[in-house]
């Protein structure tokens, strides 16, 4: 659809953000008197970039992309997102300084 990009890319975008997903939530279900200081920071700031339309759904930010994974976030990672939002696999929901993408 965009460019000259293959199947494995596409699909290798998504297992990277599926890492990322469930880096995430296994930090968001953790007890919080298991955590050290590094991990209760990203546990506060994900409890900071919920709003009332990602409540209840799974979504991740840019930030987590580079914190989970090897990813660059560069023009060929948006133009996959771009194809994934096309085919209704991941929605974005903007608002206050950040671009949420919801996993559909």
């Amino acid at each position: 659809m965009k460019g000259r990009l293959t199947y494995e890319q596409i699909n290798a975008v998504v297992q990277e953000m599926n890492k990322a997903v469930v880096g995430k939530y296994k930090i968001l279900h953790q007890p919080l008197k298991s955590m050290n200081g590094t991990v209760r920071n990203l546990y506060h700031r994900y409890l900071e970039e919920e709003t009332k339309d990602t409540k209840g759904q799974f979504f991740i930010v840019e930030a987590d992309i580079k914190e989970f994974t090897q990813l660059k976030v560069d023009k060929r990672f948006h133009s996959i997102l771009n194809i994934l939002r096309h085919c209704q696999r991941v929605r974005e929901i903007r608002g206050s300084r950040l671009v949420r993408y919801v996993i559909c």
